[in-house]
């Protein structure tokens, strides 16, 4: 049986599955590329993870709709370097989880069932989405506090499996936290994307829990540790997921380290050139992408480190900057910069009207498609959030907005209301134009 309908069962599901009228009202087409638009999220948080799977079966780009899940699904193919061009869009599924009291759970669902609302992968390039939580959080995993207190997610441990805050470990026995995000991926897939997550380098910022005692900080020089953390990460390569978001790569190596803002010692450079390789090496994927936080300056270090593209090298305010520099960068087949759109240290504060022209030049300024600059987004620069947060503060912390106690709540407070909804069609008819060059 395959994953997602292993976990329909799970989640005491039926397999069948049925055309839904909700994504047909709501639905933005661009040739057989199809995704909902002109929303605002609870209208697809609120639902189940079956109305997902329905309504993602309704969204099929090929235009047959399957009366159960396909056994087989493909990643979207652009070859080994896709990552080069590709769009990324980190979504904080820590923020979109389950709240319940003080509980927080079950954030790979509720990124599931937003994926219909993400374009789909363009004909010359794909886009990814990039999850920001995968291991368990420092202090506080599994739980919400209120908005004013610290909860990081740039905190991680190490060998405790899966954050509480993202996995549903109520169903673990019957579809395991790995399965979990396979389906994940497989959902993805089907709807036209790519996948990959965030992970952190500073070793500070690492916590290893050991079973028969205190957990210890991390160490680059402890070869113990050093293979958990490639092992950790190729694991999850191997539920599907095919890009790495890395934190700090600018800094790898000791470099520039006047502007490091993390917390302990990084990887050298050989070190890391080591783990991309042997993340690659054991996963068999050759069409990895390894994308580095501001990775901008001496591209042939980060190219020679094993990186696919960085951030933060370009401001896309300017139409023709943008396009300039993809002319200048359009035979680097390897290594690209990119355009950044906004970061997860976005503090707010831009227009709709900002943040829609830096999407329209981070995807229109090229003199052909197949010379675009990767471009980097957050959830906010596809859905708004409410006035009062931000990207960085929700990864900085962890509120639960609902006034009811009930999720549905948290979700529809979290982001804008009618000024998001039609913010986000207009993201949609940006994307109308994109997807079928």
């Amino acid at each position: 049986m395959n994953v997602v309908n292993k976990l329909l069962k799970a989640l005491n599901e039926t397999i069948d599955l049925k055309p839904d009228k909700w994504t047909n009202e709501h639905q933005f087409v661009s040739g057989m590329r199809k995704w909902v638009a002109g929303i605002v999220p609870v209208e697809l948080l609120g639902r189940s993870v079956k109305d997902c799977v329905n309504c993602l079966m309704t969204l099929n780009q090929d235009g047959n709709f399957y009366n159960t899940f396909p056994d087989e699904i493909d990643t979207p193919n652009y070859g080994d370097n896709w990552g080069v061009r590709a769009n990324y869009v980190e979504i904080n599924n820590r923020a979109i989880a389950k709240m319940e009291g003080n509980k927080c759970s079950s954030g790979i669902f509720s990124t599931m069932k937003l994926l219909p609302a993400i374009p789909p992968s363009a004909k010359s390039w794909a886009n990814c989405v990039i999850l920001s939580q995968i291991f368990p959080n420092i202090y506080g995993d599994g739980y919400n506090k209120p908005a004013e207190v610290e909860n990081s997610i740039y905190g991680i441990k190490l060998n405790m499996g899966f954050s509480r805050n993202i996995i549903n470990y109520d169903i673990a026995d019957k579809i395991n936290p790995f399965e979990q995000f396979e389906a994940f991926n497989n959902l993805a897939n089907f709807h036209g994307l790519k996948t990959g997550f965030r992970t952190v380098i500073s070793a500070d910022q690492i916590k290893v829990v050991q079973p028969d005692g205190s957990d210890v900080t991390f160490d680059w020089n402890n070869g113990k540790h050093f293979e958990l953390f490639i092992k950790s990460h190729t694991e999850l390569i191997n539920t599907g997921f095919e890009a790495i978001f890395i934190d700090s790569a600018k800094h790898i190596g000791g470099y520039d380290m006047g502007n490091y803002t993390g917390v302990g010692a990084l990887p050298s450079y050989e070190q890391m050139q080591y783990i991309i390789h042997e993340i690659r090496s054991r996963s068999g994927n050759t069409h990895l992408s390894f994308v580095g936080e501001k990775s901008s300056g001496d591209f042939q270090r980060y190219q020679n480190l094993g990186l696919t593209t960085g951030t933060g090298f370009i401001e896309p305010n300017d139409f023709h900057t943008v396009r300039d520099e993809a002319i200048n960068y359009k035979y680097s087949e390897n290594y690209s910069p990119g355009v950044e759109v906004s970061n997860d240290n976005d503090q707010g504060g831009r227009s709709y009207e900002e943040r829609l022209r830096r999407i329209h030049n981070s995807i229109f300024a090229y003199e052909y498609p197949s010379d675009k600059l990767a471009s980097f987004m957050q959830t906010e620069d596809l859905f708004p959030l409410r006035y009062d947060t931000n990207t960085h503060h929700l990864m900085m912390s962890n509120p639960n907005y609902s006034t009811d106690g009930t999720p549905e709540s948290h979700w529809e407070n979290l982001f804008a209301h009618e000024d998001g909804r039609e913010y986000n069609r207009k993201v949609g008819e940006l994307f109308i134009y994109t997807l079928n060059l």
